[in-house]
């Protein structure tokens, strides 16, 4: 499997951990101390470490740093939208488009020669 390809799956996955344990307590545990939450959302994260600390080792062998980050914000959103749109309950809004567009200019910039 590829570089870019290998890295890119491991960040989706690792960015699906991490989604949860900054922003799922906010619906689950909200009538938890947030001491309760803050374990939680460690625990979860965790997991998230596992999967981006290897995707990051592996996409440096064949991406600038630079690139590694703009990949993963534009993985962010990716998985961000959806999670908040479907698991979080939030109105779908035009500036997800805009923002997705934004990142489309920072990968043109990132990764052209």
């Amino acid at each position: 499997m590829a570089v870019v390809l290998k890295t890119g799956f491991l960040l989706v996955l690792s960015n699906i951990f991490m989604t949860f344990a900054w922003y799922a307590h906010l619906r689950n545990m909200n009538n938890k101390a947030w001491y309760v939450a803050a374990f939680a959302s460690w625990s979860i994260a965790s997991a998230e470490y596992m999967l981006q600390v290897p995707a990051n080792r592996i996409g440096y062998t064949a991406l600038s740093l630079p690139q590694l980050k703009i990949m993963q914000e534009i993985i962010t959103l990716s998985v961000f939208v959806p999670f908040a749109v479907l698991y979080m309950n939030q109105p779908v809004k035009l500036d997800y488009l805009w923002a997705g567009f934004c990142l489309l200019g920072a990968v043109y910039f990132i990764f052209r020669a």
